[in-house]
């Protein structure tokens, strides 16, 4: 018997997380919760995760007020307590109550958008609405900055979190911002010394964000960060690895300075072997090679899988080994098992000559190449 799959959309919306949707909106007056119940379980099936979201304010709306102001102090009505403001990190809250955002942008977005940034900074304090102030970004884009300058102060650290996570270059599934990305850096600014973890991880992401189409103006933030000595020196510096990951993992000399690393640390890679050395897709190879240095040197070692193209040229794709240190009486020997995935989603093999290559702060230091059957 086949093994059931993890369906993410049927963990989080179904009958049981509906209906407690439907319990809360049955303070409403009128609202039938046993309709609505049915409605929307009935039309769930044969819908993606974010269409599901649609879908229930599809049937949400037909018995909430027509006009916009009613509607979002029905959605408020029905909301449930705030997430525990004191909690630092972790506390996203449910999908279900991704709905009010929905509507939001639906019905508020061009007649109402100062109730509708109301709806969405109360909404914030239960489940995110990153996706939904992207839209009054772009429609909107001083007034709703000027809304986040407030937001940024906030005694809420959902509120807090959603001036950075909203105005992300970049964000996960939501739709593009026609925003300047270098604009929301004064928002940054001013949480980078934010005491929640839930915060800064959202600061360092979209500094990530920004790494990819401007690095130097990042590691200019970041110095200057450090200067100002606002956050916490152990909470700067997770930061500041996390903001750097993207140029970290691509060699980026001056990033790899801010975190102490030297290109021309004077360390050499030797005994590189590769076992199997014509692994089959789906296998696993093992790399082996020891790092020697003549000096102290802190290093952050990767490989690369330089892998076959359909057109018979190569890509490189970087995987993290470890970050250590390598003195000249203690030489590191690393190892790592790196599984062929035949159903990788991001990728497809092809069997061929490829290469793995070595990299210490950025710089390759070895090379090998092998036969993937």
């Amino acid at each position: 018997m086949a093994e059931e799959r993890f369906s993410l959309k049927d963990h989080l919306f179904n009958p049981e997380s509906i209906g407690d949707l439907a319990d809360e909106f049955s303070v409403l007056p009128g609202f039938d919760r046993d309709t609505f119940h049915a409605e929307v379980c009935a039309g769930l099936q044969g819908r993606e995760l974010m269409e599901r979201l649609e879908w229930i304010a599809d049937c949400l709306e037909g018995q909430l007020a027509r006009d916009f102001p009613s509607m979002a102090d029905q959605l408020e009505a029905a909301m449930p307590a705030p997430l525990d403001p004191t909690l630092r990190d972790d506390d996203f809250g449910r999908f279900i109550h991704a709905v009010p955002g929905i509507l939001a942008v639906r019905h508020g977005l061009e007649d109402h958008r100062e109730r509708a940034l109301d709806l969405l900074h109360v909404a914030t304090q239960r489940f995110s609405m990153e996706f939904y102030i992207r839209p009054f970004l772009n429609r909107w884009p001083e007034e709703t900055l000027e809304r986040l300058r407030v937001w940024a102060r906030d005694e809420n650290y959902h509120v807090r979190r959603l001036v950075s996570e909203g105005t992300r270059p970049k964000l996960p599934w939501a739709k593009a911002i026609s925003l300047d990305p270098l604009v929301p850096l004064e928002f940054l600014d001013a949480l980078h010394a934010d005491p929640t973890r839930f915060v800064t991880r959202s600061v360092a992401n979209h500094l990530n964000d920004i790494a990819k189409i401007a690095p130097d103006v990042v590691l200019t933030y970041l110095a200057k960060w450090r200067d100002a000595a606002q956050q916490t020196p152990k909470e700067l510096a997770w930061m500041e690895r996390h903001a750097l990951r993207t140029l970290i993992k691509d060699g980026h000399a001056r990033a790899m300075a801010h975190l102490g690393y030297r290109s021309n640390a004077a360390v050499s890679v030797t005994g590189l072997t590769l076992t199997p050395e014509d692994p089959a897709i789906g296998d696993v190879m093992e790399i082996t090679f020891t790092l020697e240095a003549t000096e102290d040197s802190p290093v952050i070692v990767d490989y690369a899988m330089h892998f076959l193209k359909a057109n018979g040229t190569t890509a490189p794709k970087v995987f993290k080994i470890k970050d250590t240190s390598v003195t000249p009486k203690a030489p590191v020997t690393l190892t790592k098992r790196h599984r062929f995935k035949g159903n990788a989603t991001t990728f497809t093999l092809y069997p061929g000559t490829q290469k793995v290559t070595v990299h210490v702060n950025g710089v390759v230091k070895a090379e090998a190449t092998f036969t993937l059957r």
